[in-house]
């Protein structure tokens, strides 16, 4: 596993992130936006942080832009989470997608919020080669989200 991570600016933690997180809290979706809970694989703790929830072929998706960051060690240490829209909670199971496996959901990923998050790509977008997604593949983490309520 590579240990890539782009961390976010004073910007994005500070406003974008925080603006999101207030939407979503109050139940206004921005662009398919959630906010993830999930038990801190350390201190046991919810710990939250607006996703992107992404679904290909009638499956969901969290994909991590910005590479192997909290959530996602987080997320491999508790198998689940829940995502929150207003008032609304999903409980749900994760499983980790293989790098092999995640070239269409890079791309539809790409597609969809490229605008917002193509920077933390390295130039590669939803148009790009299966190569140029192949080899960034193992700098973004991707989870199939199965609800369980």
């Amino acid at each position: 596993m590579t240990t890539h991570v782009q961390k976010p600016g004073w910007f994005t933690v500070n406003v974008m992130n925080r603006a999101v997180s207030w939407l979503t809290r109050r139940g206004i979706s921005v662009w398919g936006s959630r906010v993830l809970a999930v038990r801190g694989r350390k201190s046991g703790a919810w710990r939250t942080t607006p996703v992107n929830l992404l679904t290909v072929d009638g499956q969901q998706y969290l994909l991590a832009p910005r590479g192997h960051v909290q959530w996602t060690h987080n997320m491999r240490a508790a198998g689940g989470g829940e995502l929150r829209l207003g008032q609304h909670v999903d409980v749900f199971t994760a499983t980790e997608i293989a790098d092999d496996d995640k070239v269409p959901l890079l791309r539809a990923y790409l597609k969809r919020w490229k605008a917002e998050v193509g920077v933390f790509f390295g130039g590669v977008g939803p148009d790009s080669p299966e190569a140029e997604l192949r080899r960034i593949a193992p700098n973004h983490p991707v989870f199939r989200i199965t609800l369980t309520k």
